[in-house]
């Protein structure tokens, strides 16, 4: 048979999600996020659960391809835009809209030889200091834009740095709003942590929202607020199996490096999950998971393929037990994506995002 280890995606939470941040946003359109195949869940696996969303926003050219060939007919944005002049043929050929951030885009598109002009999203940088025009900047590109042939409709947009945190999303939105006051066009401004945290406001939530993370089940502002908190429910579940036990005496210790050490009797689980499916090595003994759907934690390193686990709280659990490393247990328990990350020194996104090839998937 084969190793006893398996990703589920959920449609069902998909399409809660989705719902849920169309609610924190009312009247907003909604771009369903699916950029590094779909957060690792595999944009054909959340295609179903998704639909429902106004439009896709994603990165690659060959991710707009898959997307198309699945049937979608409506908006397809390129968040980061195109990276070379022959990617807008295949913009055109696709109906795809595209950001534009540098000057070197615009230079592309009025060389561009097109029938159907092109609806772009031009970007300003409003604080993020990663793409976009700086504010004194924008204002020009929109007219450089405006005045090509090759363009359509311009719409609006930026991105947040601290929409999760304290530092907030004021400034940024003052500085948006001052410099396109007079500027036609829809606007996007907001990911997840603005639309959970601020979608209320009409300033914030425009036109069309960028919901990421928060629509595969991980909380944008994790660990000041978790998922339940959002009314969120997680996408994927990372399951396994128990496939060996130990019985520890006192001073027995556990794995390479001999990391942790017991200082009691104690029963172990051996599971088969590690580092090479995806797995944080970084994650250490005290990482949450669920035996049978019952909370436990892990002892000692992460391997390439095993990792150990306490059986105290659960002393029937043996050979063939079931382990959640995250997700949805099938007792319904759930081990959010989230505590996982955070006992790892990382995030959700790295967690999904770094499902490794080798672990079948399917979709329920």
């Amino acid at each position: 048979m084969p190793r006893p280890i398996q990703a589920t995606i959920h449609g069902e939470a998909l399409r809660h999600n989705l719902s849920r941040m169309r609610a924190a946003a009312p009247d907003a359109r909604v771009w369903g996020v699916v950029k590094a195949n779909a957060y690792g869940h595999g944009i054909e696996r959340v295609f179903d659960g998704l639909r429902g969303a106004d439009g896709f926003a994603l990165l690659d050219l060959q991710e707009a391809e898959r997307v198309r060939a699945l049937g979608w007919r409506g908006p397809i944005l390129l968040l980061e835009g195109v990276f070379e002049p022959r990617d807008l043929e295949l913009c055109s050929r696709l109906n795809l809209w595209h950001t534009v951030h540098c000057d070197e885009q615009i230079d592309m598109l009025a060389m561009h030889k097109t029938n159907q002009p092109h609806r772009v999203f031009l970007k300003m940088n409003s604080g993020m200091n990663r793409l976009g025009f700086a504010p004194h900047r924008f204002r020009s590109a929109w007219t450089r834009l405006d005045a090509l042939p090759q363009v359509d409709e311009i719409s609006l947009m930026t991105h947040f740095s601290d929409a999760d945190s304290a530092k907030g999303i004021a400034e940024q939105v003052r500085v948006f709003d001052e410099i396109t006051r007079d500027l036609p066009g829809e606007r996007t401004l907001s990911n997840s942590a603005a639309s959970l945290r601020f979608g209320a406001e009409p300033g914030v939530r425009a036109d069309w929202i960028r919901p990421g993370i928060a629509v595969y089940g991980s909380a944008p502002d994790y660990p000041d607020h978790d998922i339940a908190h959002w009314d969120l429910q997680p996408t994927m579940t990372l399951a396994t199996r128990i496939i060996g036990v130990q019985e520890l005496a006192p001073g027995d210790t556990v794995g390479y490096g001999s990391s942790f050490t017991a200082d009691a009797p104690l029963r172990i689980g051996v599971v088969a999950c590690g580092y090479a499916d995806g797995y944080p090595r970084h994650c250490s003994t005290g990482t949450p998971v669920l035996v049978d759907g019952v909370r436990t934690r892990m002892v000692g390193r992460v391997s390439m393929d095993m990792i150990t686990v306490d059986l105290t709280p659960v002393p029937e659990a043996g050979f063939g037990a079931e382990v959640t490393m995250w997700g949805r247990a099938a007792n319904g328990a759930v081990l959010a994506i989230d505590e996982v990350a955070r006992a790892g020194g990382t995030v959700g996104y790295e967690l999904m995002c770094g499902l490794a090839l080798r672990v079948p998937a399917v979709v329920e």
